[in-house]
C-alpha cells in the first residue's frame, strides 16, 4: 500500500481544469439562453457572467489552495471554516448528485453523439428493457454511455499518472479542435447580414416560447433581463463548472501551493475566453432570433436550432451536412475527455471524507498505484445507476442552485479563515480582498435567490436533496467514530 504520488504538473492541471470544465454544454446551451434574453448583447452577457464568476472564484480559490493543498479540495476548505456538518452535506450532494449526476450526463452526451456517426446502432429509442412507465429503461445508448464511464474508471484505477495521460490528449485535442471550429465560423461561415441583424440592435431583450409550435413572444422590462440572466446561469455555470477539480487532488500536484492557483487561473481564463468566441462565432453565422417551424438551419436560427444544437447547425453552414460530422466528433471527444477528469478529481472528495470518518470506511484507502480504487468504483456503479433511470438531468437542475451556495458559502470562508486561521501561511491571496472574494458571493447569493424565486421546482427539491444529508451525518458519525 503507498500514498498518493505527486504526478500533476502545470501543464497537466491546465488540461485537467479546462478539460473537466469543456463537456457539450457549449455546443448546446446558447440555444436556451438566446430565447431567454432575445438579443445578441444579453446572450454575450449571460456568458460573460458566467465566465467572471468562474474566474472570479478559481482567483479566490487560490487563497484556500494555498493553505490547504491536500485532498479534498472544497470539502476541506468548508471544514475548516463551517466544521464537519456543512462539509459533509457537500460531500454528501456530491457523491449522490452533483458529480456523479454530471458523469452519467457527460457519459450520455457521449453516447448521443456517437449515435450521430452510428444512428442505427447507438440510439435511446430502441428499448431492450423497460421498468414499467418509468424512465429506467436499458437502450444501445445508455450502454454505450456505462461502458464509458467504467473504461475511464479502470484507466484511473492504473494510477494518476494514466488519468493523467488521457486528460492531456483528450483535452489538447478539443482545444485545438474548438479553436480550428471558430477560426473556420469566421472565415467561411460569416455571415455580414447576419451579422448586421445579430448586432444592429444588440440590447432590446425579449423571451422566445414555442407553444405548440406557435411562437410566443415577450418583451422583458430591465427587471425582466436581470432575472433572465439569473435563470440563464443555471446553463451557463453549469457549461463552466468543475474548474475546481483540480483542488480536489491536491496530495497528487507537484508543488500544490503554486500549482493549483496557476493552472485554475489560466485553465478559467483559456475556457472563458473560448466560450466567448464560440458565441461571436454562432452569432455571425446564425440568426439570433429563428421560427421554431423553420425549414432550414437559418429560419430555425439559434434559438430554435434543432434539439438546441448550435454548434452542428453552424457546422451546416460552414461545410455543408458533412461538416456536421466533424462538430459530433469534437462533442464526442469533448466528453470523453471532460468525464475522465471529472472521474480522477471525484474520488478524491469520498476518499477525504471516508478518512474523516464521515463516510465508508473503504472509500478510504488507496491502492498499490496510490489512488482511491473502492471511490473510484463505487462512484462508478452510482453514475451508471443513474443512467439508467435517466434522471440525472433533473437531479442536476435541482441541485444548480445549491452548487452556487455551496460556492459562495466556500469563498466567504476566506473571511472566517482570516479570523480563524491568521497565523497560517497563505503563499496566494485572493487579488482585491475584501472586494472581489465579497463580489462573488453578493452575486452568487443574488442569482440562488432569482432561482428559488423563479425556479422553486427544482431549488426547492434540491435543498431537500441536501437536507437529506442531515441524518446521513449523525449516522456515519456514529459508526465510524474518528478517535482525535
Amino acid at each position: 500500500m503507498s500514498g498518493f504520488k505527486r504526478e500533476i504538473k502545470l501543464f497537466d492541471a491546465v488540461m485537467l481544469v479546462s478539460g473537466s470544465m469543456i463537456g457539450s454544454g457549449i455546443f448546446v446551451v446558447s440555444a436556451d439562453v438566446a430565447r431567454q434574453t432575445g438579443s445578441a448583447g444579453w446572450l454575450l452577457c449571460s456568458w460573460v457572467l458566467a465566465g467572471v464568476l468562474t474566474m472570479t472564484g478559481a482567483l479566490c480559490y487560490g487563497e484556500l489552495t494555498s493553505m490547504y493543498p491536500q485532498a479534498g479540495g472544497q470539502y476541506v476548505y468548508l471544514q475548516k471554516a463551517y466544521g464537519k456538518l456543512l462539509a459533509f452535506l457537500y460531500g454528501w450532494s456530491f457523491f449522490a448528485v452533483i458529480q456523479t449526476g454530471t458523469i452519467a450526463a457527460v457519459a450520455v452526451a457521449f453516447a448521443k453523439y456517437t449515435g450521430v456517426l452510428f444512428p442505427s446502432v447507438i440510439n435511446d429509442t430502441d428499448v431492450w428493457m423497460a421498468l414499467g412507465d418509468t424512465s429506467f429503461k436499458i437502450t444501445s445508448q445508455r450502454v454505450l454511455a456505462i461502458l464509458s464511464i467504467i473504461l475511464l474508471t479502470w484507466a484511473n484505477t492504473n494510477g494518476v499518472n494514466y488519468g493523467k495521460i488521457i486528460q492531456n490528449i483528450f483535452s489538447s485535442t478539443k482545444l485545438v479542435a474548438i479553436g480550428l471550429l471558430i477560426v473556420l465560423g469566421f472565415t467561411l461561415g460569416a455571415n455580414a447580414d447576419v451579422i448586421s441583424m445579430n448586432f444592429g440592435d444588440m440590447f432590446t431583450p425579449s423571451k422566445s416560447e414555442s407553444i405548440d409550435g406557435v411562437l410566443n413572444v415577450t418583451n422583458l422590462s430591465f427587471l425582466g433581463i436581470i432575472v433572465a440572466l439569473g435563470v440563464t446561469q443555471v446553463g451557463t455555470l453549469f457549461s463552466s463548472d468543475a474548474w475546481n477539480g483540480l483542488t480536489f487532488a491536491g496530495d497528487e500536484v507537484v508543488n500544490p501551493k503554486k500549482t493549483i492557483p496557476r493552472g485554475m487561473a489560466i485553465g478559467t481564463i483559456l475556457v472563458t475566453v473560448l466560450y466567448f468566441l464560440m458565441n461571436l462565432s454562432y452569432l455571425s453565422i446564425l440568426p439570433l432570433k429563428g421560427d421554431p417551424n423553420g425549414v432550414d438551419v437559418m429560419a430555425r436560427g439559434i434559438q430554435f436550432a434543432s434539439e438546441d444544437r448550435v454548434a452542428a447547425a453552424t457546422a451546416i453552414i460552414i461545410g455543408g451536412a458533412k461538416f456536421a460530422i466533424f462538430v459530433a466528433i469534437l462533442i464526442m471527444i469533448s466528453t470523453f475527455g471532460c468525464n475522465n477528469g471529472l472521474i480522477l478529481s471525484g474520488a478524491r472528495v469520498y476518499y477525504t471524507m471516508a478518512k474523516d470518518g464521515l463516510f465508508f470506511k473503504s472509500f478510504g484507502k488507496l491502492n498499490v498505484n496510490g489512488v482511491p480504487q473502492n471511490a473510484l468504483w463505487w462512484q462508478c456503479f452510482w453514475a451508471c445507476f443513474l443512467c439508467f433511470t435517466g434522471k440525472y438531468g433533473d437531479l442536476l437542475d435541482y441541485l444548480m442552485g445549491v452548487v452556487i451556495l455551496f460556492y459562495a458559502f466556500t469563498i466567504f470562508g476566506i473571511f472566517i479563515l482570516r479570523k480563524k486561521e491568521p497565523s497560517l501561511e497563505r503563499p496566494v491571496k485572493a487579488p482585491l480582498f475584501p472586494v472581489l472574494p465579497a463580489l462573488y458571493v453578493f452575486l452568487s447569493i443574488s442569482l440562488v435567490i432569482i432561482l428559488f424565486f423563479e425556479k422553486p421546482q427544482f431549488t426547492i427539491p434540491g435543498i431537500f436533496i441536501v437536507a437529506i444529508g442531515v441524518p446521513v451525518y449523525y449516522i456515519f458519525s456514529k459508526i465510524n467514530k474518528k478517535v482525535e
